[in-house]
């Protein structure tokens, strides 16, 4: 049994950890306003009577106004913390989120609010499916190639830092391979997932998040598990953007998998997959819905065409993608 025992959790620290928590949540509220308090003597003995009266004009016509032009969303959204339990997305380091609209069949992102902070502990994902846990390294390894392959400038820093987090991310699916209980490799997967997703990868480009697309098109019209349909998608996608993104696809070889040419790399990604035991066909997603050529003409059709990818597909392409999956 891979779950937590219960006596590891230790009653007395959790307390102590929790009025810790408690006196600096305090701080941060009550600071402020104190600081405000103790200034206040500062600011009428440098302001007239006048100035100081539109200052504080300004100030609550600000106060005012804020909520107005925000409709009040900031107030609204209930402060949240996140305690991952099954690593991949990356959600908790961000304000991002996909939802699926079940009556339009769309599947898509949508803007939300970023956890106030994240725990990142290892043995919270040790009752996970081993599948699920693959599965979810894997989109953080498809996180990364689609932030690389997409716009950026020349030697961008990001670029080799998004290289070292997918070479990171195969090195620590392995190391899981071997033993999926090894904590240290889900630490590092957990750590991988978390900078793939916090933007930093992100910095100076636009990204190619195509493959992305594609799945949850996919997944709103099936019942497919996100990271497998990556693993499906991705190396077909590839292989058909191959020559608008050599270079690129050059250097992911030689760092990722130690292969000399953008077409050995594709390929490594490819025995990666089988590697992992992830599907490499359509027909190995286990979908309660059957996948037809009239189904993922559907897909293709609705899904959203990405204009920063190294070349911008049309529908017609996403269905020959989407069939050579079959």
């Amino acid at each position: 049994n891979n779950r937590i025992p219960h006596q590891e959790v230790e009653p007395l620290s959790a307390y102590r950890r929790l009025l810790s928590n408690t006196f600096l949540f305090s701080v941060s509220t009550f600071g402020s306003k104190i600081l405000t308090f103790l200034l206040t003597p500062f600011y009428t003995s440098i302001l007239s009577d006048a100035e100081y009266g539109v200052t504080d004009l300004i100030i609550q016509t600000g106060n005012f106004l804020i909520p107005l032009a925000s409709i009040g969303v900031v107030n609204a959204a209930l402060p949240l913390g996140a305690v991952v339990t099954a690593s991949g997305t990356g959600a908790e380091m961000n304000g991002g989120a996909v939802i699926t609209n079940e009556a339009l069949k769309l599947k898509t992102g949508m803007g939300a609010f970023a956890p106030r902070f994240a725990v990142l502990d290892p043995k919270y994902t040790l009752s996970v499916p081993r599948m699920q846990v693959i599965s979810g390294a894997f989109d953080t390894l498809s996180h990364a190639m689609e932030t690389y392959l997409g716009q950026s400038d020349q030697d961008n820093v990001s670029d080799d830092v998004a290289l070292s987090i997918m070479r990171n991310t195969v090195v620590n699916i392995r190391r899981l391979l071997q033993n999926i209980d090894d904590l240290q490799a889900r630490g590092n997967l957990m750590w991988d997932s978390a900078m793939a997703e916090n933007g930093i990868l992100k910095v100076g480009r636009l990204t190619d998040f195509q493959t992305h697309q594609i799945e949850h098109q996919l997944g709103a019209y099936t019942d497919c598990n996100h990271g497998q349909g990556l693993a499906v998608i991705q190396p077909v996608y590839y292989r058909h953007i191959l020559a608008d993104a050599e270079e690129k696809f050059t250097w992911f070889a030689r760092e990722v998998f130690g292969k000399e040419t953008a077409a050995e790399g594709v390929e490594a990604l490819t025995a990666f997959v089988e590697e992992c035991g992830l599907p490499t066909k359509l027909g190995g997603l286990k979908s309660r819905v059957e996948i037809t050529p009239e189904l993922l003409r559907q897909v293709a059709d609705s899904c959203i065409i990405i204009k920063s990818n190294p070349r911008t597909l049309t529908h017609d392409e996403i269905y020959e993608i989407l069939c050579a999956c079959m």
